[in-house]
């Protein structure tokens, strides 16, 4: 994935594009950073749904949120070996909408928009529930 990433689909395209139930808030926004509060589809007991989720990984066994701005993007070639990631891959895998992504050039520090020609697209993602040592619920991805 990318370091940042826009999204400005309304929820209900997005339902209707996944298939899934709205458990959101969700209003436009073309430049996403990491720790924000991101609308991510995942598949619960009661079918597939629209949450909220932080962006940026909180392993289970964290002891502070602070890791999350480090965890946003996982690489294929060790995803299982990854203390971070292994246990989401296993059986917490999500999908993130969006609309288009930034590059930034290898010389210059000028951010390059991309866009698909259809509006939406998905991230592959990992999610996770922490629990926070004043016992705050932090679902994250």
């Amino acid at each position: 994935m990318c370091g940042r990433f826009s999204l400005t689909s309304t929820l209900e395209d997005m339902a209707a594009y996944y298939d899934a139930k709205i458990d959101a808030t969700w209003a436009e926004n073309y430049n996403i950073a990491p720790t924000q509060i991101i609308p991510v589809i995942v598949e619960r007991d009661s079918g597939r749904e629209i949450t909220p989720m932080k962006w940026g990984l909180i392993p289970f066994w964290a002891k502070d949120a602070k890791i999350a701005s480090s965890m946003i993007n996982a690489r294929a070639e060790t995803i299982t070996e990854k203390p971070g990631f292994r246990d989401s891959f296993k059986d917490k895998r999500c999908i993130i909408p969006a609309n288009g992504f930034y590059e930034w050039g290898t010389f210059t520090k000028q951010p390059y928009y991309f866009s698909p020609k259809e509006e939406l697209f998905s991230f592959a993602g990992l999610w996770s529930r922490w629990i926070s040592p004043e016992s705050i619920e932090v679902e994250s991805c």
